[in-house]
């Protein structure tokens, strides 16, 4: 009885250490084979363009292909649920915007899973700037003067978005409250559709990215003001909505997440030559090119502050507007 204890101590200590060790084996080697880069949206726009420029690169730091997999569904909810269900060893990635994380969960009465919980932060990838624009008719030159016009509208202006609780509408939405002015959200669905509206005079201004970009330039849309915390080298002359409120920015970003219960080190390894990746300027000027998107690089501090701040910004403007999804 007393060898029979000694060895059942002995395997009590010998086990575990072996499984740390093995564990810790597998995180030095990490990756050993291809990774999968879950993308929520369809090919194509800029969520799955930003995947294809960045899973070449990455995958060429980190000595394995990195597959680029399209996995749309529920406004980008499915894609969530798949991460988050996957198993927790840095093989399963998620490329996902801001609103899918941090707007979702107050636009969904039944979520299939806790975003801020479940989903586990590895690294900022890029910022988004939309820019308020008016179709050219309209009689308006500036920021101040579209305000007032509103004002005076009746009936109100109307004013596109991509979607029932998109940034595009959330934006619209504390502009109105912040100005003091009545305007009609009439919700398409994608960029494309919303410009086309507002091309054709359905109606007469949206926040929009790089769908209205082109057409600004072409002077058939007017740039009025933009919804980041500063101006940009794209819009030089444009002014922020801060610099006439104060406290009123919408900076739009995607980032990369994966399963809760990845290792530290493997968080670490990912999020180093993400960042890495994104300091390079040749990567810089492709962001740039491929549809004006900037390199953004946060510290996993950083990050996770800044996901609970724009959740808790979001949750009262979605409840203001009303803004659901079934």
């Amino acid at each position: 009885m007393r060898f029979k204890g000694i060895r059942l101590a002995t395997a009590s200590v010998v086990l575990p250490l072996a499984l740390l060790l093995l564990c810790a084996g597998a995180v030095a080697q990490y990756p050993a084979r291809p990774i999968k880069l879950l993308v929520p949206n369809p090919p194509g726009g800029a969520t799955d363009t930003l995947a294809r420029v960045i899973a070449p690169r990455l995958a060429e730091a980190l000595g394995q292909p990195v597959v680029v997999e399209n996995r749309p569904g529920s406004n980008g909810n499915l894609s969530s649920e798949l991460t988050a269900r996957a198993a927790p060893d840095g093989y399963t990635l998620l490329l996902a915007p801001d609103s899918q994380i941090v707007i979702n969960p107050h636009l969904y009465a039944k979520m299939p899973l806790d975003t801020l919980k479940d989903l586990l932060p590895v690294a900022t990838l890029v910022s988004t700037q939309m820019v308020l624009s008016v179709i050219a008719s309209l009689p308006v030159k500036t920021f101040l003067e579209f305000v007032e016009y509103a004002r005076r509208a009746n009936p109100p202006l109307a004013y596109a978005s991509i979607g029932n609780g998109s940034q595009h509408h959330l934006s619209m939405e504390m502009l109105k409250a912040r100005a003091g002015i009545d305007l009609v959200h009439v919700p398409y669905k994608g960029g494309g559709p919303a410009t086309v509206a507002i091309l054709g005079g359905e109606v007469s201004a949206m926040f929009g990215g790089n769908s209205v970009s082109g057409h600004i330039r072409a002077g058939k849309l007017r740039a009025l003001a933009l919804a980041g915390r500063q101006r940009t080298a794209t819009y030089p002359d444009v002014p922020t909505l801060g610099e006439f409120y104060p406290g009123l920015e919408v900076t739009t970003w995607l980032a990369l997440f994966a399963p809760q219960g990845v290792p530290s080190p493997v968080l670490a390894k990912l999020r180093a030559e993400i960042n890495r990746l994104l300091a390079d300027p040749d990567m810089r000027d492709r962001l740039r090119k491929v549809g004006g998107l900037e390199p953004f690089i946060t510290t996993a501090e950083e990050f996770a502050a800044m996901i609970r701040s724009d959740y808790a910004k979001y949750g009262p403007v979605v409840k203001a507007a009303g803004a659901t999804v079934d």
